[in-house]
């Protein structure tokens, strides 16, 4: 058995297709199975801004920091899995197209939950004395579009695939966590629910929104967008914190309570992943630890 690691060594990762990439201190690897059943990577270090530069490592402003990498260092491995697991003869997307898919998901996101709940929010305030209940309310429109969202990827048959390998994902985190050796028997063994899923960071943003939203009193439409665009990286900053306390403390009964909508949420999201799955999930993260 390896030993446990540190509470502050954290590793993790994400699904791309046909693959799994993973993170952890200043290595980065993507680990995808071809079209012939091998297992092909693509290794980098990196050091994060946070730790290049002192102030963006700062409590409330390194979640958003880190989240702004992770989304690129994620764009990044998702096009060298598409490259490396979709055959010759399908159509493999362009550099152009790849950053035009994730501009309209932008653009559709902000439109469905920002745009669309703060319309009913200036509907419904003339008709609600109490800020707080609005602001749940236009929580509840916010988590609505969500969860409508993540029930029609299970439409998609190709995000099986993916929501297997996330699954795989969290269990070889798990199994490392525990000190286990890294090994598909091992590996099987852990849950594919973890408590630092962007899943369940998701949650808490809308969660915490709630709590921040309702500061900004009861604004006409256009500056209530405005408003909630710009605390977005508040938002992000703090429910970073969250879900980091979280998986630190999951011990704790009262932090395992805060953990289970989120957890939940990962039913959706995360599938039993095969044998195959599991060994691309820990060929990745071996190359980082």
């Amino acid at each position: 058995m390896q030993s446990k690691p540190k509470l502050d060594d954290i590793a993790g990762g994400q699904a791309i297709l046909e693959g799994v990439m993973m993170r952890h201190g200043n290595k980065i690897a993507a680990a995808v199975r071809n079209p012939d059943k091998e297992i092909v990577f693509q290794e980098r270090d990196y050091v994060p801004l946070t730790k290049r530069y002192k102030i963006l490592g700062w409590l409330f402003i390194r979640g958003t920091i880190i989240l702004f990498e992770m989304m690129i260092i994620g764009f990044q491995c998702l096009m060298f899995s598409a490259d490396v697991a979709l055959s010759k003869e399908e159509k493999k997307p362009k550099g152009w197209e790849m950053y035009l898919s994730i501009f309209i998901s932008f653009s559709i996101a902000i439109l469905f939950f920002i745009v669309v709940p703060a319309f009913f929010f200036t509907k419904i305030k003339f008709y609600i004395n109490n800020l707080l209940i609005l602001n749940i309310l236009e929580g509840c429109i916010r988590l609505g579009i969500f969860l409508c969202f993540l029930a029609a990827t299970l439409l998609i048959k190709d995000m099986k695939r993916i929501y297997m390998y996330h699954g795989a994902e969290h269990k070889t985190v798990f199994a490392w966590e525990n000190g286990q050796e890294l090994t598909v028997e091992n590996v099987k063994k852990f849950s594919t629910r973890h408590p630092r899923c962007g899943t369940s960071f998701i949650l808490f943003v809308m969660i915490i929104s709630i709590l921040i939203f309702s500061l900004l009193g009861r604004p006409d439409f256009l500056h209530r967008v405005i408003y909630k665009i710009m605390l977005l990286p508040v938002v992000a900053g703090i429910s970073y914190e969250a879900i980091r306390f979280t998986g630190r403390y999951t011990h704790f009964k009262p932090v395992q309570m805060l953990s289970w909508p989120g957890l939940m949420l990962q039913k959706i999201t995360t599938r039993e992943p095969d044998e195959d799955q599991i060994e691309v999930a820990i060929a990745a993260m071996k190359k980082v630890i």
